[in-house]
């Protein structure tokens, strides 16, 4: 009897397995639960890194407060016209009055100027000027500004109109929110600032921003240590 001799070299064929209809529903299922355990945690992490770029800012921004008091003896003044538009920025980056036309106010590096009129057209009828400022002209009362926001970013402040900033959190309003703190620049997220009638910490201060994540508002603030959430900002 002749035997059949296979050819080594010939290769051999196998049948190729393929999903089932089954089994991709099994995988797809599989994939659906990892993602609704995922995407919460993500958006969790998220959320609290938001905070803590806000709270870490809140820290600094209290560090320039304490140390102008330690100054000056008194906390820097509040505006009349509300928390959000104040002028913290100038009090604690510190000023120089040019005493020549047109007159004004510019801070110590120089990168901002407003003049005499817009202080109080800004800041409120009452405000003439700003406590940490260099106005020369020898005597008692001359005591030189120094500037407590040494490391300030650009994304911590904005500009309502040309020369007047705002001191601000780098964490923005949504710009597509109908609600703006600053309608004028809109995404700009202003501290707020309370200093001559507290509610939350009378003798000292209120500092707070509000953070929109997820739809709701967080407020960051020095009165807690956690964030709270707040109806409207």
């Amino acid at each position: 009897m002749t035997k059949l001799m296979t050819n080594p070299t010939q290769p051999v064929t196998r049948k190729q397995s393929a999903f089932t209809l089954i089994e991709m529903i099994v995988v797809i299922s599989i994939i659906g639960v990892l993602a609704a355990l995922i995407f919460p945690v993500v958006a969790s992490i998220k959320k609290r890194a938001t905070i803590t770029k806000a709270q870490t800012e809140l820290e600094q921004v209290v560090t320039a407060i304490d140390s102008y008091k330690a100054k000056y003896n008194h906390y820097p003044p509040d505006s009349p016209n509300g928390p959000i538009t104040n002028q913290l920025y100038f009090e604690l980056s510190g000023t120089v009055f040019i005493n020549l036309p047109p007159w004004g106010f510019q801070t110590l590096d120089g990168s901002a100027r407003l003049g005499t009129n817009a202080v109080a057209t800004t800041f409120g009828a009452g405000v003439g000027g700003f406590v940490n400022c260099s106005r020369g002209g020898g005597g008692d009362d001359a005591v030189p500004a120094e500037n407590f926001l040494k490391s300030l970013k650009p994304g911590q402040y904005g500009e309502i109109s040309a020369g007047v900033r705002l001191l601000a959190c780098s964490v923005p309003w949504p710009v597509n929110s109908p609600y703006q703190p600053v309608p004028a620049n809109p995404g700009l997220n202003p501290w707020r600032y309370v200093s001559s009638n507290p509610t939350y910490n009378p003798g000292s201060y209120d500092l707070w921003v509000d953070v929109l994540i997820g739809g709701k508002t967080n407020r960051v603030s020095n009165w807690s240590k956690q964030p709270q959430l707040v109806g409207t900002p």
